[in-house]
């Protein structure tokens, strides 16, 4: 059974080059790397849709915690407007249940058949285009990436904040959520082949206001480390977007049509940019030499 599913994704990746128009082979390969955020996440939607617009393609896709999320859907063919639906109606006791451990005050469990909601996909050999996971291995200090095999459990694993979420046991790892070490998953993408990487950074905002739980107490002290350290994901990433969403607190899905539209702002600016690039690292494109006037 395990061939067979394996067999079919295949086929599915390479149905997929038929999309493409004549001259795809001289193009750059394309990597979008989808950063955590919890329900700024949904901005990822609003991404996505500009590029499918403008005809950019898509052929390695990326996530970290909730952009694992959205990357698992959009790979596995989910439409954008059933994301959109989807996060508009999204609440807490769709993916957490309250517990009580040491570990964590919650556990994702329940994110396994939320996914469920998006693709009935269980493995990595079934997506329409190759996904990355990431998560960070606590004892390690390190990312980790998932490519192939369940995909439930990778995406437990890269959306278990910590203090928030009990870390997930997996392959023999100790695994917490991937943003720790690799808030924007763009070595994910270049280590899958990506030429061109398009990531998306979801940062919050330090607000003014007082902290109201645990959960952004924590969220904000992390937002302070990495805001003072240096975060090598950068220099892997050709165009960043940096979607207005950082007055948009952790749970608020209802703002859900607020965050569409602040992905499709960020993603619309940053056309021109991607285009660019595009040409520039065509593998027709001409070379400095040859555009020297051969006369002269």
């Amino acid at each position: 059974m395990d061939g067979t599913v394996k067999w079919i994704g295949k086929a599915l990746r390479g149905l997929r080059s038929f999309a493409y128009p004549s001259g795809d082979d001289e193009r750059p390969r394309v990597g979008v790397a989808l950063g955590g955020g919890f329900a700024r996440g949904i901005a990822h939607v609003g991404v996505l849709r500009v590029l499918e617009e403008h005809g950019i393609p898509v052929d390695y896709i990326a996530g970290t915690s909730v952009g694992a999320l959205i990357a698992a859907a959009y790979a596995g063919g989910t439409s954008l407007e059933e994301m959109a639906r989807q996060g508009s109606a999204t609440r807490f006791r769709d993916f957490g249940r309250w517990t009580i451990s040491r570990m964590g005050m919650a556990s994702n469990e329940r994110i396994e058949e939320f996914l469920r909601r998006f693709t009935p996909a269980h493995d990595f050999s079934e997506m329409k285009i190759p996904l990355s996971i990431v998560a960070t291995d606590l004892i390690k200090g390190e990312s980790v990436y998932f490519t192939e095999g369940e995909i439930g459990p990778a995406l437990r694993a890269s959306c278990a904040y910590p203090g928030l979420f009990l870390p997930v046991e997996y392959r023999g790892r100790f695994l917490v959520d991937g943003f720790i070490t690799e808030i924007v998953p763009a070595h994910a993408v270049r280590k899958m082949g990506a030429e061109v990487v398009i990531g998306v950074l979801l940062e919050p905002g330090l607000l003014s206001t007082r902290p109201r739980n645990t959960i952004e107490v924590i969220s904000r002290s992390f937002s302070v480390i990495q805001g003072n350290t240096i975060q090598p994901w950068r220099a892997a990433t050709d165009v960043l977007l940096e979607p207005d969403v950082k007055h948009v607190l952790w749970d608020e899905f209802s703002k859900t049509p607020q965050l569409v539209i602040a992905g499709e702002d960020a993603a619309h600016a940053a056309v021109p940019a991607i285009k660019a690039l595009l040409a520039r690292k065509s593998r027709n494109a001409p070379s400095p030499e040859s555009s020297v006037d051969s006369s002269s």
